[in-house]
């Protein structure tokens, strides 16, 4: 699986130079999140249709920035926007996939999935309370871990992310104090800690620092054979970060009463349910500047959700459900319009 998402990545690398020229170009722009899966599916539909796509993988809050400047063809965010905020900025949105964040450390001698973590644990280590390794709740969590009497090096997100939006989200869930103190968005007031821009630079930063914490995507924390925790969930379940714990939590979603597909994911209950799961969302224009790139995006996404699923679960992501894929395909159909009031997309 790596060695897939390495390939993943080197294509992003690639594809968008090439395909800059494109008289329909489909240009987006926004969520690390999606960053391996979004450029593995680009690699692919240029080879099988000879379009391409150019991705700027900058965060949500760029992305949502530029999509409410006009400036791309669509805008990517794993923060979503509320139906009275996409009704102001003339937006659509809709879910394009699924997957988990985990905390990942650098802790000599500890090794994947050996460390856990709980929610209020966590918050305290964020909210600096919590500043050794060998601290008493840390260490009652782990009681079979030896833990090194060293200081915790926190790393967060410096840029506007989803990421930072899902994880401060099930921070505020679980913790009173983070709630009060801090909350949740793209951008918060960290109380302590080193920034880094994109999960790539969370992952490099902590590969890097000893004794270090941080929370990335899934697939980096795999890629960058990364030292990910355990956490204990909702229901008080340890889990492991895997497709089987992220399909649990994802089955909580009511997508179809969800107005412009705006749900969280964070602190789902069941026993097997991971407690940082996350969608990533696609915002469009419902009125297109140009019908031609934003017809071109969505038979894009049209594709990537008809012969992308396979991809997608090779580097741990989930796929929309075939009944959401549905409700989606109606949105385009009656939301996404060109200046003249006619559907770009044509319903199948």
């Amino acid at each position: 699986m790596s060695n897939f998402l390495r390939s993943a990545l080197a294509a992003a690398a690639a594809f968008g130079v090439a395909t800059s020229a494109l008289a329909a170009d489909i240009s987006g722009a926004g969520a690390t999140f999606p960053y391996p899966v979004y450029s593995k599916w680009a690699d692919t539909y240029k080879k099988e249709t000879g379009n391409g796509l150019n991705y700027q993988s900058i965060g949500s809050g760029g992305g949502i920035k530029q999509i409410e400047a006009r400036t791309v063809t669509f805008g990517a965010s794993d923060a979503p926007l509320k139906a009275a905020d996409l009704d102001k900025k003339g937006l659509a949105q809709w879910p394009m996939v699924m997957g988990g964040i985990v905390p990942v450390v650098n802790v000599q001698g500890v090794k994947a999935g050996q460390l856990a973590v709980d929610g209020p644990t966590l918050a305290k280590i964020y909210l600096g309370e919590i500043t050794k390794w060998n601290d008493p709740a840390l260490a009652k969590l782990n009681p079979a871990v030896k833990l090194p009497d060293a200081a915790i090096a926190v790393v967060h997100r410096s840029d506007g992310s989803g990421t930072t939006f899902n994880f401060t989200n099930y921070l505020v869930k679980v913790s009173p104090d983070w709630a009060s103190k801090v909350g949740s968005a793209v951008s918060v007031e960290w109380p302590v800690g080193l920034g880094a821009k994109g999960n790539e630079g969370v992952s490099n930063t902590v590969g890097v620092t000893a004794n270090s914490i941080g929370y990335v995507e899934y697939a980096y924390a795999i890629e960058n054979k990364m030292t990910y925790t355990d956490m204990v969930n909702h229901d008080g379940k340890r889990v492991k970060p895997e497709t089987a714990t992220f399909q649990s939590a994802a089955a909580n979603a009511d997508w179809s009463h969800a107005p412009g597909f705006y749900q969280i994911l964070t602190d789902q209950p069941g026993a097997k349910s991971w407690p940082i799961t996350a969608a990533t969302f696609i915002l469009m224009p419902k009125k297109v500047p140009d019908a031609a790139a934003a017809a071109e995006a969505l038979k894009f996404f049209d594709w990537a959700f008809t012969k992308g699923g396979k991809q997608a679960e090779a580097l741990d992501y989930i796929p929309m459900p075939a009944n959401v894929v549905s409700l989606i395909r109606k949105t385009w159909a009656n939301d996404i319009k060109d200046t003249n009031g006619k559907p770009v997309y044509q319903a199948k």
